[in-house]
């Protein structure tokens, strides 16, 4: 994937979430996202930044950036990655499901969604259209 260069870069751990998502919200409607779409897109970076911290470590680190008409955002984190044959972003949680709902959700948010995980951590890239 061609990378544009990043227009905010940041680490986050528990407790600095509400400050990413301000930053994230504030840089996302200058590039042209509004109302649900903007919501959407903020919920999303939502759920992977707190993933991140439940479940990787503690913490991650954000980049976001804009590139032809998209707003690109990867959160990454130094956990221990998704377990080997783990496949529950893409099946609906039943309404009994205590968790498991961040990445489904950004799967149904956003336009693109590529996770790549290994015992070092776990990448989460997403984007969304800027139009």
């Amino acid at each position: 994937m061609t990378v544009g260069r990043p227009a905010l870069v940041c680490g986050f751990a528990r407790g600095r979430i509400t400050v990413v998502r301000r930053a994230v919200t504030e840089f996302a409607a200058a590039e042209g996202l509004a109302g649900r779409r903007l919501e959407d897109f903020v919920l999303a970076v939502n759920e992977i930044t707190t993933n991140a911290v439940l479940h990787g470590g503690g913490g991650g680190r954000l980049r976001l950036w804009s590139l032809e008409g998209r707003l690109w955002c990867e959160v990454t984190d130094e956990g221990p990655g998704l377990p080997p044959g783990w496949m529950g972003s893409e099946r609906t949680p039943s309404r009994y499901d205590t968790g498991g709902r961040g990445l489904w959700l950004t799967r149904l948010l956003c336009d693109h969604v590529t996770i790549v995980s290994t015992p070092a951590g776990t990448s989460v890239t997403f984007s969304t259209c800027t139009g």
